[in-house]
């Protein structure tokens, strides 16, 4: 692999894996349009197209050999207020991207949802998330381009946004830590979570990357081990001895994430590590 396309390369996954590719001498490229996107993520030595993931075909560049399609509306919450633009950039992106793959030959790692195994009406998230696995499948199995799904859990991790909206959980309360307000808990709080490093999710995307194997469904990228909300506000409250709030529960709220297909681990030595507790005591105080 020599050179690579990031889309959603100035997020908080992208610029992760860009660091990731540059330490390995991989030429990289970026698209992203910079609505949830940072240019304080760029990186020297990257080339960045501040461009709607519509606009694919606008990128001159030629000679890529993979492309990691990352861009998407990556929220649950936010996708309620504006679903059409979750089927815009989730769907309608995904099916540009995979046509730009295969105009150019080019493999793709897709940026799946743990959502998958939930019910996809669940939220305009989710289903459109799904609906991007099916796109990819597809183009698999249709016009035979080489592209592979990952399918992530809740990430978290260095340059995670610190947003109330559009933020995860451990962003939305690093975010309520600054401004010294309670953390809001949904619901009962006793939902679960399969919480995973960026780390973690780089080093199996670039796994996933490299490997001549394929999957006939996805590549799981989770810890395997889960948290509860309040067990996470616990560890919160050791950090900071900050209070709580409870809010009603919300659609799209699922019970429990877990990953529990380990075909990247025995496939691919993938090795997840557990620093969810480690990562809150070492947050840098606000």
């Amino acid at each position: 692999m020599k050179k690579a396309l990031v889309t959603g390369g100035a997020g908080f996954i992208g610029a992760n894996l860009i660091k990731q590719l540059i330490s390995k001498k991989i030429e990289v490229v970026s698209l992203d349009n910079y609505s949830t996107g940072s240019k304080s993520n760029e990186i020297q030595g990257v080339k960045y197209f501040n461009l709607d993931i519509e606009d694919i075909d606008k990128i001159q560049d030629k000679d890529f050999d993979i492309c990691y399609h990352l861009a998407a509306q990556s929220r649950v919450q936010p996708s309620f207020e504006d679903p059409m633009d979750s089927v815009r950039v989730n769907v309608t992106g995904t099916m540009k991207i995979m046509e730009w793959a295969r105009n150019n030959n080019v493999k793709v790692i897709y940026a799946g949802s743990s959502s998958k195994h939930h019910d996809p009406s669940d939220s305009p998230y989710a289903m459109t998330k799904y609906l991007g696995e099916e796109i990819c499948r597809l183009y698999k199995n249709s016009f035979n381009v080489k592209v592979e799904i990952a399918r992530f859990y809740n990430v978290y991790g260095p340059l995670e946004p610190l947003d109330e909206k559009f933020g995860n959980v451990i962003g939305i309360w690093q975010a309520k830590v600054k401004k010294n307000e309670p953390l809001p808990i949904v619901g009962d709080g006793n939902q679960k979570r399969d919480f995973t490093h960026v780390f973690d999710i780089i080093d199996g995307l670039i796994k996933i990357s490299l490997t001549e194997l394929t999957h006939n469904d996805a590549w799981e990228i989770g810890t395997g081990v889960n948290y509860s909300i309040n067990q996470l506000y616990t560890m919160f409250k050791e950090k900071y001895n900050i209070d709580s709030v409870s809010i009603p529960d919300q659609k799209g709220n699922y019970r429990e994430t877990l990953r529990v297909n380990d075909d990247l681990i025995n496939l691919l030595n993938w090795q997840p590590k557990d620093r969810l507790k480690e990562y809150i005591e070492n947050l840098n105080s606000l």
